[in-house]
């Protein structure tokens, strides 16, 4: 049995929150420049370079690369043969990202009654996933996630008789639907399977893939490539502006359901589709 102090799990958080708003992940920048050089619209590569140099920036000035830094998403792998001590481990998420965000100046966007819309000043409470797993070690993902992008997601409840061409075409009539809104060119996490919840986590949790490592089944990793060239056929391009590149990935995430019913969720993220780890 391995003890960890509460007190490191709260700088973990703390580190990721300010690392995943400051430093694209490298996959995701070389995504960007991939993207570039294949659109060919030119206002859409102008638009690229913009994107660009705002990474380098954000990076070199120390400086968030979007001005939503987000709702702090962190999915949390806990071992099995891990004992926390020195106080409450909600508590230490907590207060992580508090710091993170009054520390690191980033933006506060959480209220902390959707109706009465009173911010909380520290962006907290984040919304933790939690997952036991084999072994002493603890796995922290951050992921914020910007509403812009956010707002255009969905979440579908269909029948085991679709094919798999409608689920493609439902996929793309939601980025259809959100147009320029969630600043692309965007990621799309795509969860199928599970039930109602399960499904929205299945999508949300396929945009912290690498975007490019695809699912390693055929068929699944098929319909990723149909759903991408289909989403780039809509012209919507680079921030809206008109161009090939629409999206730079689609990352789908499947799971057991039931004989009864057939889940798609469509998880909307932006060009800086965030997220920082670390191991303790």
């Amino acid at each position: 049995m391995r003890e960890i102090d509460v007190s490191l799990v709260e700088q973990t958080v703390r580190d990721l929150c300010i690392k995943a708003n400051l430093i694209l992940p490298e996959d995701m920048e070389q995504c960007i420049l991939k993207g570039r050089e294949e659109e060919l619209s030119p206002v859409g590569r102008n638009v690229f370079d913009d994107i660009k140099a705002n990474i380098e920036t954000a990076r070199n000035e120390n400086i968030p690369i979007c001005q939503d830094t987000g709702m702090a998403v962190i999915f949390m792998e806990v071992g099995q043969d891990v004992h926390f001590v020195g106080g409450s481990v909600n508590d230490a998420i907590n207060r992580g990202v508090a710091r993170g965000y009054t520390e690191g100046r980033l933006r506060c966007s959480i209220v902390s009654d959707p109706l009465e819309r009173v911010n909380t000043n520290d962006n907290t409470p984040p919304v933790v996933h939690l997952k036991y797993t084999d072994g002493e070690q603890v796995k922290i993902m951050v992921s914020p996630k910007g509403f812009g992008s956010e707002n255009m997601s969905q979440l579908k409840m269909m029948t085991p008789s679709v094919t798999h061409d409608e689920i493609v075409d439902w996929v793309v009539s939601v980025c259809a639907k959100a147009g320029s809104n969630p600043c692309p060119p965007i990621v799309i996490g795509v969860g199928i399977g599970g039930d109602f919840e399960k499904c929205a986590y299945l999508a949300k949790k396929a945009l912290c893939r690498n975007v490019s490592v695809r699912n390693p089944k055929p068929l699944y990793r098929d319909l990723e490539q149909r759903m991408l060239d289909e989403i780039n056929k809509l012209g919507i391009g680079p921030q809206g502006f008109g161009g090939t590149k629409t999206c730079l990935a689609v990352n789908i995430e499947e799971a057991p359901t039931h004989i009864a019913g057939l889940p798609v969720s469509v998880n909307v993220g932006c060009h800086v589709t965030r997220h920082a780890e670390a191991t303790i």
